[in-house]
């Protein structure tokens, strides 16, 4: 999906994130970054470790361990993946943007990110990842990834079984160990033969595989099945059924109403050239330079300079050494409101240091 031309529900693409401010800043949003209550548990981490916050009224609120790998439409997060290679740990904070989420929502998301960056003395690497356009690091994290309609306070255990939404999920995946499930319309149209979907009742729960399902994607649906009758504790039945069940297709048929699906297909993206720019505020105001375009070459990258490198599927924006404190914290925010000026304003973004070494840059440059 990344690429393609956003849909038109995410309003949000046409608005700006804030520029974080000056230099002279930098001691005071260390200061505020280290009274962040969010960030304590932070400090004493030395292992490989994931932790997930929610958004909430602007503040964050951590997500139980139970829920980690639940994003809902109506919300926005942040997320720390620390990896612990030899004595040394290397930090990703990612903030993922709902698409339902508001202004508000995302807009802390993103500062509570480079809050994040700030109180590791700037040594993450920084994402932004858009609901439905993650990058495959983000989907690496979760053994099981869900990405839901409507807002946290909806989820099974948050909510009365009589209050409880029924659900209609597709199932996908990068591997045999890795489940993505994505929320789509609840009606029978949705379904189709090439997939597997999991409906879920509350008390209930069916995976039905299409004919012409995949043997690991059904595999992935039935790991996702088991996972649900463990954590509902003996309240929730699982069924299993195939397309060529006919008896078990209509009742499986019969939960769902015959309701009508919006398609919501992008439009496919039109020819797009990979390019370098330059990004300065020297004369004021920020501008983007267009240094080169049609190929990524590795010598255009100089150490006092942000960089926009920009594929056309992901972006990164290059931090050199000698960049200004305040070009470090702006980088995010500069990539974004870039990408809204392009037909391509979801694809994941990545902020890399020239002292962070990334596996992800040097597969992109020349």
């Amino acid at each position: 999906m990344a690429g393609l031309v956003a849909a038109t529900h995410y309003s949000w693409k046409d608005g700006n994130l804030a520029l974080f401010g000056s230099d002279e800043e930098k001691a005071v949003k260390k200061e505020k970054a280290e009274q962040e209550p969010a960030w304590a548990p932070v400090k004493s981490i030395n292992s490989t470790t994931l932790m997930v916050w929610r958004v909430k009224n602007f503040q964050l609120e951590v997500v139980p361990p139970e829920d980690v790998g639940k994003f809902f439409s109506g919300d926005s997060y942040v997320v720390l993946k620390v990896e612990k290679v030899g004595n040394q740990l290397l930090y990703d904070v990612h903030f993922w943007m709902g698409k339902d989420s508001t202004k508000d929502e995302y807009g802390t998301a993103a500062y509570k990110a480079v809050e994040l960056d700030t109180f590791l003395d700037g040594n993450a690497v920084e994402h932004r990842e858009v609901d439905g356009f993650e990058s495959e690091l983000f989907k690496s994290y979760f053994t099981e990834l869900q990405k839901l309609s409507g807002g946290y306070a909806s989820g099974f255990n948050k909510v009365k079984p009589e209050e409880f939404k029924p659900r209609l999920m597709v199932c996908h995946g990068m591997d045999r160990n890795h489940v993505e499930l994505t929320e789509v319309t609840f009606s029978k149209r949705s379904v189709n033969t090439e997939d597997v979907f999991i409906l879920d009742l509350g008390n209930k729960a069916y995976q039905w595989n299409g004919q012409k399902a995949t043997k690991d994607e059904k595999y992935r649906g039935n790991m996702f099945l088991q996972h649900v009758a463990t954590e509902r504790i003996g309240r929730c039945t699982t069924v299993v059924v195939d397309e060529s069940d006919r008896e078990g297709t209509i009742e499986f048929l019969s939960h769902l109403p015959d309701a009508p699906v919006q398609e919501d297909k992008p439009a496919p993206p039109p020819p797009f050239k990979k390019a370098v720019y330059k990004v300065s505020d020297a004369s004021g105001k920020l501008e983007t330079m267009l240094v080169c375009e049609g190929s990524l070459p590795r010598n255009v990258l100089t150490p006092d300079d942000v960089f926009i490198l920009d594929t056309g599927l992901s972006l990164f924006a290059y931090i050199g050494e000698k960049c200004t404190w305040n070009e470090k914290l702006n980088a995010l925010a500069y990539a974004h409101n870039y990408l809204k000026t392009t037909t391509h304003p979801l694809i994941p973004i990545t902020v890399i240091s020239e002292k962070r070494p990334s596996k992800e840059l040097e597969k992109i440059l020349e």
